[in-house]
């Protein structure tokens, strides 16, 4: 098992690289409901954080209400792919600012500038909210593992 200080500055990388992934929830009645997100991560003093702009008002949020979980997947065309499994939590207060500059000032190509969402005026907007998701998993595979037989697996979880 991969320590977390190794891994989880692979899969930042990688995340950012690959910019959008599939995130799944559980729907009411136990079954999986995919999209396609725009995370950013952080990773500070050794904690990797990630946050999701969406709608607090979304069927995601009925699914986490009863379920605040999410599994991650990103993929590029080198088969390069990373997978999170995530504890969510909706940020509250002055963390949903926070959220929407970190989306504001996020470093190229995983920032934006949230009011390109309609509905999304500020971080005050109804429809805007921001997840928080603490890994409980990471799994960073690179391509050339399936295409050359080099490169390294990694998984962590806690």
């Amino acid at each position: 098992m991969t320590e977390l200080a190794t891994i989880a500055p692979a899969f930042l990388e990688m995340a950012h690289r690959i910019v959008w992934c599939t995130v799944a929830t559980v729907d009411s009645s136990g079954g999986p409901r995919t999209r396609v997100l725009h995370p950013i991560w952080e990773l500070d003093d050794g904690v990797l954080t990630g946050w999701i702009a969406t709608s607090p008002n979304s069927v995601k949020a009925g699914h986490l209400a009863n379920q605040p979980t999410v599994s991650l997947t990103y993929w590029d065309a080198t088969h390069d792919t990373c997978s999170a499994e995530c504890d969510a939590s909706w940020e509250t207060g002055d963390a949903v600012q926070a959220g929407w500059d970190r989306f504001v000032n996020g470093p190229a190509p995983v920032g934006y500038d949230p009011n390109l969402i309609p509905g999304w005026t500020s971080a005050e907007s109804e429809e805007f909210g921001v997840l928080r998701l603490q890994p409980t998993r990471l799994r960073v595979m690179p391509g050339t593992l399936m295409t050359a037989g080099v490169g390294k697996l990694m998984t962590w979880s806690r």
